[in-house]
């Protein structure tokens, strides 16, 4: 056998952050989150939402929640994940938003 053919049969092994740093953002300057009210997430003991999204897009900062809307996967897992419903979420308007690279 090639070398070249022994290497189309390796499979190599990459990691989430690898695969986030393929994709593309046409970033709005609209954010697509908000947060309907802030008082209700001081209350909250959990901070789901810091935890479940994906590309920690949520931050717990200064007691408040921070919303970093720039690198939004899209996956609605924050207003899914959110005991409170204090999550409004949409889809980014047209054109923006991310662009995903699975290569």
């Amino acid at each position: 056998m090639e070398g070249d053919e022994i290497m189309d049969d390796v499979k190599y092994k990459v990691n989430i952050d690898d695969k986030l740093f393929l994709n593309s953002y046409n970033v709005d300057t609209v954010s697509h989150l908000d947060i309907k009210d802030q008082t209700i997430c001081v209350d909250c003991k959990e901070k789901t939402c810091t935890h479940i999204c994906p590309a920690r897009v949520y931050e717990w900062k200064d007691g408040h929640i921070a919303i970093g809307y720039e690198g939004c996967l899209e996956c609605g897992a924050c207003r899914i994940g959110c005991c409170r419903d204090n999550i409004d979420w949409s889809y980014p308007r047209g054109g923006f938003g991310i662009q995903f690279r699975l290569a």
